[in-house]
């Protein structure tokens, strides 16, 4: 065993677990699920994140090249990048902005490794080399992309330069379906058929759905749109007093979005 993965073992809170895909769920071990590195409020979106289910789905393997895109929270962040860190893979974080905090958040070379991160936005080049990812995880962030013109035909321009032949663009998204998407999904709930012909028009093809993120409470109708649910909880409009008789208890009854989960493969 090398250093990492004897210190994701040590800080396993006492146990010894392996890395060998010990679970039937998926590939990430009780290890890295249950890992002191992790935030608390990450670990309680788990019920609603599904990530052992989640993970298997899309295919992830030890030794990977897995490029995440807009980490913002690091929900798959704490998850994939120690265990990349200990199946010899390579973990690479796509994200817009000044990355100082992003990389002092996760430093410590011994649980997470060697994090790559690399620009994101409308201008930004390759986000690896080509042809070089084995999976390009993104969820939830095609909702704010369809605001800008032209920008889900670069991203997807992008994914498919970095992705190895028949390699997977995992995909995570709040869901419009069975109603009607508002223009530009400007309440954060996408139409699944839409989504798929925008990938597809790229140069992949729909190879899984899974329900493994449904939520039959979600009824994706709410004051300010899918950010009125966990995890965001908005309770008023920008710059505007809470809205009277707001009752948000109503709203953490639902959980988090009903979402689409798909797995592409790149042609």
């Amino acid at each position: 065993m090398d250093r990492r993965s004897f210190t994701l073992a040590a800080l396993a809170l006492g146990a010894a677990p392996t890395l060998a895909r010990p679970d039937r769920l998926g590939p990430i071990p009780p290890s890295i699920l249950q890992g002191p590195w992790r935030t608390p409020e990450n670990k309680v979106r788990d019920p609603f994140r599904h990530p052992e289910e989640s993970l298997a789905f899309w295919g992830l393997a030890g030794g990977m090249t897995v490029v995440e895109i807009e980490p913002s929270g690091g929900y798959w962040t704490e998850l994939l990048a120690p265990f990349l860190a200990a199946t010899h893979g390579r973990y690479v974080a796509a994200m817009p902005g000044d990355p100082t905090a992003f990389k002092a958040r996760y430093a410590d070379e011994a649980v997470f490794g060697d994090i790559e991160v690399v620009p994101f936005d409308a201008k930004s080049g390759p986000l690896v080399p080509h042809g070089t990812a084995d999976l390009i995880l993104t969820a939830r962030n095609f909702h704010d992309w369809m605001w800008t013109p032209g920008l889900v035909a670069k991203y997807l321009t992008d994914f498919h330069a970095a992705l190895k032949p028949h390699a997977i663009l995992a995909v995570e998204e709040h869901r419009a379906d069975p109603r009607a998407m508002v223009p530009e999904a400007r309440d954060g709930y996408v139409a699944t058929g839409y989504l798929v012909g925008e990938v597809e028009g790229a140069g992949f093809r729909l190879d899984g759905r899974s329900e493994i993120n449904a939520n039959p409470k979600d009824t994706k109708t709410y004051p300010f749109g899918v950010w009125t649910l966990p995890p965001t909880r908005r309770t008023h409009a920008k710059d505007q007093a809470p809205t009277a008789g707001f009752d948000p208890a109503v709203y953490e009854a639902i959980g988090e979005s009903d979402r689409m989960t798909l797995r592409f493969r790149r042609a």
